[in-house]
């Protein structure tokens, strides 16, 4: 069972120390707030920089999940060089 905690001006609440304990979270970091359900979940977030959002879109996960596998399964071609990448890809 979670801990009570009274809604402030503003709708403000404070996160006990107990809960604060289990979940690493900083002074001035951001928390995601989001209703599901009739209840309230706040999660804290890792903010990205803009130039790096690209990597963590759900295209760019999913293509990195697949080269993986292919790695496990050792679906791979090494090459000698980059002459010889080249060739093999036309460039």
């Amino acid at each position: 069972m979670g801990v009570t905690v009274k809604v402030r001006e503003k709708f403000q609440v404070t996160i006990p120390e107990n809960v604060r304990a289990q979940v690493p979270l900083e002074v001035g970091e951001r928390v995601e707030v989001e209703a599901r359900e009739g209840e309230i979940i706040i999660r804290p977030m890792v903010e990205v920089p803009r130039g790096q959002a690209w990597f963590w879109s759900k295209e760019w996960q999913e293509r990195i999940a697949r080269s993986r596998k292919d790695i496990e399964q050792e679906n791979v071609k090494v090459f000698k060089s980059v002459k010889e990448a080249r060739k093999r890809f036309g460039d």
